[in-house]
């Protein structure tokens, strides 16, 4: 039997590839001799009967913030009842956003999901650019696309601390709650940070060890060693 990564309206959610990092997961889990399949679920499917193994939830414009919040108000207790059983979701972006308590927007703020507690803020301004964030598993990098900043209720733990960028504009980038990883990342950050795709997926209770991913890990640790060095010599 496959294992199911679960792809949230990539057709509101892939503005910047992100819904492309369910296929990370996949191909990683393919690599390793698992079976596994991308499941796209589209505005108005059905709720699956089983849990996913993983759940991706990408980025959006603006524009689409709330069609995206009914769909996922759609599924109704499926996301809670997924991350209360364990399976890790990652969002990125304005799906982090909308898992939020509140989205402010120029006409009001826009009640979130609630699943993390915390409201995103309009920061002074736009930002756009490369970013790093320190984590539990080391520096993540990727960029950045963003006009709001979450900030996260206190103890509420973040995914990093910001090295480069802006991120949530505190110093912080995203979320760490339980099996929600969250971020502002894009990249795709699975493709970027092949450390992260493999927490996901160990939190998932998965091992997805093989020399495919270790040429793969090579890879990536080369092309964000050339954007670190980039950044260091902005410094």
């Amino acid at each position: 039997m496959s294992a199911v990564i679960l792809q949230l309206f990539p057709q509101l959610t892939n503005v910047n590839g992100d819904a492309e990092n369910a296929l990370v997961l996949a191909r990683r889990l393919t690599w390793a001799g698992q079976a596994a399949q991308v499941v796209p679920l589209a505005v108005g499917d059905a709720v699956p009967g089983e849990p996913p193994l993983a759940v991706v939830l990408g980025s959006g414009v603006d524009s689409a913030l709330r069609p995206t919040l009914d769909a996922l108000r759609a599924l109704g207790s499926a996301i809670t009842d997924w991350t209360s059983a364990g399976v890790p979701v990652l969002a990125v972006g304005t799906g982090l956003e909308l898992l939020s308590r509140s989205i402010g927007l120029p006409d009001g703020p826009l009640a979130g999901l609630g699943i993390v507690p915390g409201d995103s803020r309009p920061l002074p301004a736009r930002v756009a650019g490369e970013l790093a964030t320190d984590s539990t598993w080391g520096r993540l990098v990727g960029y950045e696309n963003h006009s709001r900043g979450l900030i996260l209720d206190t103890g509420v733990t973040p995914l990093g601390r910001v090295a480069h960028g802006i991120g949530e504009g505190d110093g912080t980038d995203g979320v760490l709650l339980g099996a929600v990883f969250g971020t502002r990342l894009h990249g795709p950050v699975l493709a970027r940070n092949p450390v992260l795709a493999t927490a996901l997926l160990r939190a998932a209770g998965v091992d997805d060890a093989s020399p495919d991913a270790e040429r793969a890990d090579l890879l990536a640790g080369r092309i964000n060693a050339a954007a670190l060095q980039r950044l260091e010599s902005r410094s």
